[in-house]
């Protein structure tokens, strides 16, 4: 539904005081209120999905409060549980008990003015925080409307005796759906409403919060699943997503971004973020990085102390690292007024309250349409006012990024969510819950399950595994890794129930959310060097070579949570320490982007190159130095190979390296990281099968790098050939399960799937076990259930990582394309430097920030020999001409 009903047919379905409240704390109701109101107020189930500001929160709550006042008036409201509000955010749920515990009281105040005695309604928190004695309370008093997260609501629903209070639930509101819809706690989630929907006494009545998002549709069957029957359950939904007006403008820093060196580059970047900061009250930074957050505050600090313009103690950093009362503190100075600039990475995303902001900065990419608008959408905290957001480009590749995504967001055209398909880790773990609820008759478990619509594929075989693994038909298991039953399996019955001993397992170890750890790293003598994130050492293979406190080492293997290296010297680094928070470009964004650059190419050949900066400038409202950029860019690129790598063109350029001694093989794929690794990886299986080595792999958004070493050029065009016509879309999965079986990722997401799965213990009997263990445990758990067909956990492992890590959906399309002919492949064998396009692909590794000037270094070198090059050509075919 996009259309906004008058108010005046809206009101009549609030009661009078509701109505005066609201008209006294208010000028009006917003377009999302009005849409929402009436159809929540007649029971359906509604998905409301419109920006920050736009009082989804209060449209949801309000015909609720409203309603149970109502029942309060006729005596039926009773001392139980009738509303659940879910929310990802803990700190969201605190800020949510404060912005409703008033409105409820100043209802009730207002009722009495007109004479109207309102019963008190109860709103309390339950997550993790809770103490013991105020969940005991909660048993004696049940509040009328409970808020919770994803983790808290499962373990509810398997405490005997709060479940019995929560039989009459009538709403659930779930906020913050786009965020729990794309992970394994959105599923985690829909499993518990189902099991929810199966205790109630009456249908749930769902109320799903989501910022700008899309698909709807597919968000909105998430929400509500399916009924019995598998027929969809209906849910309206409130498309106010574009309702507020929003200004974009992209800039780059006011100095030569290609030729000057890098600090004189950053200098007058924060030249860019002091006018904007000065010129509005509050400002909402977003780096991509936690480090990069740091590092910004902390030199945005030092240049306002030093010009004496705003405050040090005024600009703060927020993100995930820094502890929760940290947190808190910040996010209080910010709702009062008392920040001039908050710098974060994406904790500030989602929908905590933080009070006015006039202007967002994005500094490099977003990475993704959705992400631009719903950071964009953090500023102007009203419907009315204009979300305003500035995109900073530090480079030509992050300029051209920049320039595409906010045309596609001014245009309202957003990347597709993708919801995580049956995730048999999260499965297990319901079982085990649903086992301490009662006895179930495995038909009737599997058809609530099948209800949820992350599981709407399960097939009854897949179901069968995760109970025979759950019960203990795995011999194997228990003598050589004591890995127990966790239920009682009735085969003759076709039924499941309790196990002793279960109940507290499963209280201690149940979530979604697996821990984050530091491995220690040693040189092969066993000296100490330092510590790696866990999420970083995933992407490791041998002989990838990254810095690590400023110096330079070679990944030779992992043990547990212990990894090996060697010091190497002048050596190109294939991954940038902090490659595991580098958000990748999405899909969808990344074909735009590639189309982007082959619609420059055929502008320069339809007006030249003064045609198409006019152009370019006029079409994408930028400034004309920053039109000339990008088409000479494209324009270099093109001249240089003849070729310019787009939506319909991939190119396979072969570039010897004279100083590393090493040929390459670089595929121009602008289809973004996640898909580009799946590519890269099996690729790089099937070249080092061909070539008999190790082949190192480089994977960036806009391409991957195949790097062999070699006294000579390696690759021609047959072997290419040879090598991509082994790979198909029907192989491809088989091909990356080879590829994966010895990986990083592989063991790390195995423990993951086996902690989710209740394989391994996070919590035994009260203790913390160790990660390490855990890890040691895991890496003997996988190779015992290699030889076991279809065995849950591991099957899980390579799903989480080809699906939700990599994207080989996408890739399997792409490779479709190419085999149908709809995507040409180019290849070409380069003398001297490598093109243009392919020098951030080639630097890749140098992203450290203390190799940042080595790294400026390169690509100016690069630059001017391709420059140079190009000369050289022109002047060889001016005398051709001059001769002919």
């Amino acid at each position: 539904m996009t259309e906004v009903p008058e108010e005046s047919e809206v009101v009549k379905f609030l009661k009078d005081y509701t109505l005066t409240w609201f008209k006294r704390s208010f000028t009006a109701f917003t377009p999302a209120q009005l849409m929402a109101i009436p159809y929540i107020k007649q029971g359906y189930n509604v998905l409301i999905s419109s920006p920050t500001g736009t009082g989804k929160t209060l449209a949801a709550f309000l015909p609720i409060v409203d309603e149970l006042f109502k029942m309060g008036e006729l005596g039926d409201l009773k001392d139980q549980v009738y509303v659940i509000y879910v929310s990802p955010l803990r700190a969201l749920n605190n800020d949510i008990v404060k912005n409703l515990r008033k409105p409820i009281e100043e209802i009730r105040e207002t009722a009495l003015s007109i004479g109207i005695k309102l019963p008190e309604l109860k709103v309390k928190v339950r997550t993790s925080d809770t103490l013991p004695n105020e969940k005991q309370k909660m048993l004696r008093e049940p509040p009328h409307i409970l808020i919770t997260t994803p983790e808290s609501l499962a373990i509810a629903l398997a405490a005997p005796k709060f479940r019995e209070k929560l039989s009459g639930v009538r709403w659930v509101i779930v906020d913050e759906v786009h965020d729990l819809a794309s992970s394994k706690r959105g599923a985690h989630l829909s499993l518990s409403l189902e099991r929810l929907e199966e205790l109630a006494s009456r249908e749930i009545q769902r109320i799903g919060l989501s910022a700008t998002i899309a698909p709807l549709e597919s968000i909105a069957q998430f929400l509500v699943g399916f009924k019995s029957d598998l027929e969809p359950r209906n849910c309206v939904v409130i498309d106010a997503r574009f309702l507020k007006p929003m200004d974009i403008k992209v800039l780059t820093p006011r100095v030569d971004i290609i030729r000057d060196p890098a600090e004189v580059v950053n200098e007058a970047i924060y030249q860019e973020l002091k006018e904007i900061v000065l010129s509005h009250r509050t400002t909402l930074i977003f780096t991509n990085t936690r480090s990069s957050t740091e590092r910004v505050v902390f030199k945005l600090r030092k240049m306002f102390e030093r010009e004496g313009v705003v405050n040090a103690d005024e600009v703060e950093a927020h993100h995930s690292s820094l502890s929760r009362d940290l947190r808190l503190d910040v996010e209080n100075r910010l709702k009062s007024g008392e920040l001039r600039a908050i710098v974060s990475s994406t904790s500030l995303e989602l929908g905590i309250d933080i009070g006015h902001i006039d202007a967002v900065v994005l500094l490099s990419s977003p990475k993704s349409t959705t992400r631009l608008i719903q950071r964009v959408g953090r500023s102007g905290h009203s419907v009315t006012d204009v979300s305003k957001g500035y995109l900073v480009a530090v480079d030509r590749d992050d300029l051209v990024e920049v320039v595409v995504l906010a045309k596609l967001a001014r245009q309202r055209k957003l990347d597709k969510i993708k919801i995580v398909r049956k995730p048999l880790d999260i499965l297990a773990q319901h079982i085990v819950g649903m086992s301490l609820e009662k006895k179930w008759k495995l038909k009737e478990a599997y058809q609530v399950v099948k209800r949820s619509y992350n599981y709407r594929d399960l097939t009854w075989e897949e179901f069968l595994r995760v109970i025979e693994y759950l019960s203990g038909k795995y011999e194997d298991l228990m003598s050589t890794t004591r890995t127990y039953s966790k239920i009682r399996y009735y085969e003759e019955e076709e039924a499941f129930g309790r196990k002793r001993g279960t109940r507290m397992i499963y209280y201690l170890n149940s979530g979604a959310i697996p821990d984050e750890a530091k491995v220690k790293v040693f040189t092969e003598d066993g000296r100490y060097v330092g510590d790696l994130e866990e999420e970083f050492v995933e992407y490791l293979e041998p002989g990838d070579v990254f810095v690590l406190g400023g110096r330079t080492f070679q990944f030779v293997k992992s043990s547990a949570m212990r990894v090996i290296v060697r010091r190497v010297e002048h050596q190109r680094p294939t991954v940038p320490s902090w490659f595991s928070e580098m958000l990748p470009l999405a899909f969808d964004s990344a074909l735009e982007v590639a189309k982007f650059r082959g619609y420059i190419s055929q502008l320069i050949d339809r007006v030249g190159i003064e045609g198409a900066i006019e152009e370019v400038s006029a079409n994408y409202d930028i400034e004309r130095r920053l039109a000339k950029y990008i088409v000479d860019y494209v324009n270099e690129q093109k001249n240089y190979v003849g070729v310019v790598p787009d939506d319909k063109t991939v190119l396979i350029e072969m570039w010897y390296d004279e100083t590393l001694r090493a040929d390459n093989l670089i595929f121009h794929t602008l289809f973004g990281r996640k898909t580009n690794d799946a590519l890269a990886r099996a690729l790089a299986l099937l070249v080092s099968d061909l070539v008999g080595v190790n082949v190192r792999v480089t994977v960036t958004d806009n391409g991957f790098m195949l790097t062999v070493p070699s006294d000579r050029p390696l690759f021609n065009s047959e072997i290419v050939q040879e090598v991509l016509a082994r790979l198909s879309e029907s192989e491809l999965r088989d091909i990356l399960r080879k590829a994966l079986r010895r990986s990083e990722i592989l063991k790390r997401r195995f423990r993951h799937c086996a902690e989710r799965a209740l394989a391994l213990l996070r919590n035994y009997k009260g203790e913390e076990t160790s990660i390490n263990r855990r890890q040691v445990n895991a890496e003997t758990l996988i190779k015992v259930v290699e030889s076991l067909p279809g065995f849950p956990i591991l099957e899980e492992a390579y799903r989480e990582v080809m699906e939700d890590v990599m994207d080989v959906e996408s890739a399997e399309k792409i490779l479709s394309s190419i085999k149908s002919g709809k995507i040409a492949l180019r290849s070409v064998r380069v003398e001297g430097p490598p093109s243009p396009f392919a020098h951030t692909i080639v630097t890749h590794g140098y992203n450290d920030i203390v190799l940042m000037e080595d790294r400026k270094r390169m690509l100016l070198k690069l630059y001017e020999e391709v420059l140079k090059r190009l000369s050289e050509k022109r002047t060889i075919d001016q005398e051709a001409s001059f001769t002919t």
